[in-house]
């Protein structure tokens, strides 16, 4: 079966109830036991629910994996898999990640003894060298945000074999659609399905999916004893997005890679970050590990007037924190992705004041990179 067919038919698409094409939702707290001896699959819904078990397998039928584990955000899956080590373990991290799990490792994480350094995951030797005695995971991005940098998952894995390291990712920006990690050797894939999983803005999520059955129980005995489970509702709607995920991403990765060579030809921008160009430095590694570039790209302008200037007078794009819906969302990294990061921090990695980051819609391509030229040419 091909993969745009799978997306469709993986099991988990009919009720086994009633034949209906949509898992109902089981809006529901508890369960009756017939036999109090022998409990029925589902008996607290903390601990399982039917519409969510349909989404959990489905996102890990997606991703290769096994097991599935959908989370009430984003944050609160890449939390609930920090939440498996223990105080005195040390993880390698991506120095170009997302702002929120910056935070989360460097302010709250730090608190419980676990140990966290941040390299430049692009230089695999660099990986190498941070190991410690009590290294016991690396984890990724691949593409970066917000600078769309490129890991070399496969060598990264080689490295964490031979230490004996979990290997993590957080492959939002992807979707499984454009890239599956634990087929290229990944324990823990991550994924903030609020964005393109979902698809439409209108529902906050997080999906963890691994093949491994001990880390399986360690992220189930965390998800089920800190309770951060996704509700019925918003599995469902979850559920729903994923069956137009061929679709969207198709259509919003080709709107992406145009607006992304148009912007490199204009006299108003310095840089484009987008791994679908063949000047990208991360091009050829991202061409072997993935099926497709994505819709997610930044550009620096010359100025930060010019930038201001585009987010205010866009009239087509949504400036908006999140990305990944089917319109098409600016966002400002300094201000809000990666506003926890310090300043320092922040300029020592390139994310400047200059700095904005697409995530293309299914708009006309054309009006998009219209309303964008509109803003620029102000100042």
């Amino acid at each position: 079966m091909r993969y745009g067919t799978k997306i469709l038919h993986n099991g988990n698409e009919t009720d086994p109830n009633t034949g209906a094409l949509s898992i109902p939702i089981y809006q529901v707290s508890t369960f009756h036991q017939e036999d109090i001896d022998r409990p029925g699959k589902y008996d607290y819904a903390r601990s399982g629910n039917p519409t969510r078990e349909a989404l959990e397998r489905t996102i890990a039928a997606l991703e290769g994996g096994t097991y599935g584990y959908a989370f009430a955000s984003g944050m609160a899956a890449v939390s609930s898999v920090l939440a498996i080590f223990r105080p005195g373990d040390h993880i390698i991290a991506a120095e170009d990640l997302y702002g929120g799990t910056y935070r989360i490792l460097t302010r709250f994480f730090c608190e419980f003894g676990i140990e966290v350094t941040f390299i430049d995951a692009t230089d695999v030797n660099a990986i190498e060298k941070a190991v410690r005695n009590n290294t016991r995971a690396l984890y990724l991005e691949s593409p970066s945000n917000p600078l769309l940098k490129i890991t070399d998952l496969g060598a990264a894995v080689d490295i964490a074999r031979r230490h004996n390291l979990i290997t993590i990712i957080d492959n939002t920006f992807m979707s499984p659609y454009f890239q599956r990690p634990l087929d290229l050797g990944i324990d823990i894939s991550i994924h903030s399905a609020t964005k393109f999983i979902g698809g439409h803005s209108d529902v906050i999520g997080g999906l963890v999916v691994t093949k491994r059955e001990d880390l399986a129980k360690k992220i189930y005995f965390v998800q089920n004893g800190y309770g951060a489970v996704l509700g019925p509702q918003d599995c469902w709607l979850l559920h729903r997005g994923i069956k137009t995920l061929r679709a969207r991403m198709e259509i919003q990765q080709q709107s992406a890679d145009k607006i992304a060579r148009w912007l490199k030809n204009q006299p108003w921008v310095e840089e484009v970050f987008y791994p679908g160009l063949e000047s990208h430095n991360g091009y050829a590694v991202h061409a072997a590990q993935a099926t497709g570039a994505g819709a997610v790209l930044s550009f620096k302008t010359v100025t930060e007037k010019v930038a201001k200037s585009i987010m205010k007078n866009v009239k087509i794009w949504s400036v908006a924190v999140s990305l990944g819906g089917v319109e098409s969302i600016m966002s400002y990294p300094v201000k809000m992705s990666h506003a926890s990061m310090p300043e320092e921090e922040r300029r020592r990695l390139g994310i400047t004041d200059t700095l904005i980051r697409l995530s293309a819609g299914l708009e006309e391509v054309e009006d998009l990179m219209e309303d964008i030229e509109k803003g620029a040419i102000l100042v």
